[in-house]
């Protein structure tokens, strides 16, 4: 099973994946496929937006840790 990637490296890719998502819009020939490039370029901006939630989630997490150790450390004391 393969690891996942690091967050930057996925946002980094998906950047790519709307980079290549804006130059399809450009030379796109009808409404069908202007339509299509908007959805996924919807889709890669709502997989961006959970990564950085995720990222802002583990932070939290993390200084909520710190806190519970801070307080058993002053309760053992």
């Amino acid at each position: 099973m393969d690891k996942h990637k690091p967050s930057d490296e996925m946002i980094k890719d998906l950047d790519n994946i709307l980079s290549k998502l804006n130059a399809m819009e450009i030379v796109a020939s009808d409404d069908y496929q202007k339509s299509s490039i908007k959805i996924m370029r919807a889709l890669v901006d709502g997989q961006m937006h959970s990564i950085n939630e995720f990222q802002h989630l583990k932070k939290g997490m993390d200084l909520l840790m710190l806190q519970l150790f801070d307080v058993q450390n002053k309760v053992k004391s």
